[in-house]
């Protein structure tokens, strides 16, 4: 099939962004030996219908024949994604297993495995990048304490955090069942990014591309407000948390969840308004709205709001140039590298990416 919209990816050399060090925060990377344990389970089989189902036949079939192929081939080529942040000018990219990786349906032997596999994909990837990649890992979090022990591993193999879903199953992030992978992050120090897979809603999304535009950030808000509202935060005060796609809409509608606090008591979990904890929580910028951006940088105040682009994704953003000539000057390099240097605790040396302008 031919292509009939253009896939926003890197066709050539860009103009260096206007930042002392860029780092692209929302990156993801695929792991073959994990797609093999998963290959022919019906549990997988189960997982992938229902997500087709809710996503729809078109972008299910726009998915298969245009975007997977592009996004597959440039997470398994290594030299194309280095080239391609060359031409972006970006100095290091943080990458995260690729989501639909999850498989909080698998036992614990398997999710042991599973886990393992892509872990280890993860630290090899970033060694082989020689300081360009930083690597999330994935957890079990359907086992906390075995994802507690997978927590720890993963620091071990030189991982700088871990990605998980914005629910585990049927089973919310507020579930104090998952307390013993909230403790070891905590105590360990290690960001957590939350990035959702599909969604939740169903058949009322199966259109338009609506699973993904409204679902996957309606799925960051649900997760982000069982955090802060069910007092995850107030159990694991510095707890590191950072969040996709802008942290979804909680950032823009928080107002409604402080007005809950004060006049609900069942809205009264957490100890003080949840606008206090949206402070504490990072969010990458990937939301194509100058509104909804300006609105981020008065919200997290700049300070915790981090340039990503979703690579290797249609969804992204791969002009970093143009997006930091948007951020005024007295955030953009915190926006652009800063905020993420501190998050993942990142020692970047810059790149030779030479200066060119924009073709």
């Amino acid at each position: 099939m031919k292509p009939e919209f253009f896939l926003p990816l890197p066709t050539g050399p860009q103009k260096r962004p206007d930042a002392a060090i860029v780092v692209d925060v929302h990156g993801h990377f695929g792991c073959i030996a994990a797609e093999r344990l998963l290959d022919g389970r019906p549990q997988r089989e189960a997982e992938l219908a229902a997500m087709n189902a809710g996503s729809g036949d078109a972008s299910t079939r726009y998915n298969a024949e245009v975007v997977l192929p592009t996004a597959i081939a440039r997470m398994a080529s290594l030299e194309t994604r280095l080239q391609d942040l060359d031409w972006m000018g970006v100095d290091v990219q943080v990458v995260a297993p690729s989501p639909h990786l999850y498989a909080y349906w698998a036992d614990k032997q398997l999710a042991d495995e599973l886990v393992s596999s892509i872990n280890e994909a993860g630290a090899a990837l970033a060694a082989r990048a020689h300081g360009r990649l930083v690597a999330l890992g994935a957890v079990a979090l359907q086992h906390p304490e075995l994802a507690a022990e997978q927590l720890k591993k993963a620091l071990k193999l030189g991982l700088r955090g871990v990605e998980i879903s914005a629910s585990v199953g049927d089973r919310e992030l507020s579930d104090p069942a998952l307390d013993p992978f909230w403790a070891a992050a905590e105590e360990t120090d290690t960001p957590v990014f939350i990035h959702p897979l599909g969604t939740s809603l169903g058949k009322r999304l199966d259109r338009f591309y609506l699973f993904n535009t409204l679902g996957q950030p309606a799925e960051t808000t649900v997760g982000l407000s069982h955090v802060i509202m069910g007092g995850v935060l107030d159990r694991f005060p510095a707890l590191k948390l950072a969040a996709a796609h802008g942290g979804g809409y909680l950032p823009t509608y928080i107002g409604r969840s402080d007005h809950a606090w004060n006049v609900r008591p069942e809205a009264r979990v957490c100890q003080q308004p949840p606008s206090r904890y949206l402070e504490r929580i990072w969010v990458d910028t990937v939301v194509f709205d100058s509104v909804q951006l300006a609105g981020l940088l008065a919200r997290q105040n700049g300070p915790k709001l981090m340039w990503g682009s979703d690579y290797p994704f249609d969804m992204g953003d791969y002009h970093p140039a143009k997006f930091a000539a948007s951020i005024p000057v007295e955030h953009r390099a915190r926006v652009m590298g800063g905020a993420a240097i501190e998050l993942f605790a990142i020692h970047p040396q810059k790149s030779a990416i030479e200066v060119r302008p924009t073709p």
